[in-house]
């Protein structure tokens, strides 16, 4: 009996362990906890005055994919436009995890390149060069299974040689407070069907 009544504490102490963090699947409204965001959102900035005369105002969007498995990668179609003169950007890799009160925190790491602005010693022509590292912390409430909303921000910034995978390294930046609303790209086969 007393084999039976470990097995069976074994087997309650397992399933405790590896409920998995959306415990809460049929509630629309548990936020971070229903596991129902998981998905590719965006976010649209408009009017962007890519140098600053009004020469060329462009939209640029945010593309955030949350994946089942807690990682999370951002592309920002702003990334390669002028890089030669106006620098550029890699990819940004991170995570996410459900903080207790059902909002979601997510960490990203991405490189950032500056131009060299025309030839050095060991260049013959323009091009960019690593010009340091940004860790970004968001804090995003989940409104619904298809919009996020970012409601803090704060960057932590790191030089070309230092470490941004230290994640008390480099220099903190301000809390930002301003709200971003990021909406899910929804698969429809809508303009399949139109006429």
């Amino acid at each position: 009996m007393s084999k039976l009544k470990n097995l069976v504490l074994s087997v309650i102490a397992l399933t405790v362990m590896v409920v998995p963090a959306f415990a809460d699947k049929d509630n629309d409204n548990a936020g971070c906890k229903n596991g129902k965001f998981v998905g590719s959102y965006t976010t649209a900035q408009t009017n962007q005055d890519v140098f600053g005369d009004g020469n060329f105002i462009h939209t640029w969007i945010q593309q955030l994919t949350l994946h089942n498995d807690g990682t999370a990668d951002l592309n920002n179609t702003n990334g390669l436009e002028f890089p030669i003169n106006t620098g550029s950007q890699g990819p940004w890799i991170g995570s996410w995890t459900c903080r207790q009160d059902g909002q979601l925190v997510m960490t990203l790491i991405r490189a950032f390149y500056n131009p060299t602005l025309g030839s050095t010693p060991s260049t013959t022509f323009p091009d960019i060069q690593v010009g340091g590292y940004n860790r970004f912390t968001y804090l995003f409430t989940v409104t619904d299974i298809n919009t996020l909303t970012r409601i803090n921000r704060r960057i932590r910034r790191y030089g070309a040689n230092d470490d941004p995978t230290d994640p008390n390294g480099g220099t903190l930046e301000p809390l930002e407070t301003n709200h971003v609303v990021w909406k899910r790209v929804v698969a429809s086969d809508a303009d399949l069907l139109a006429p």
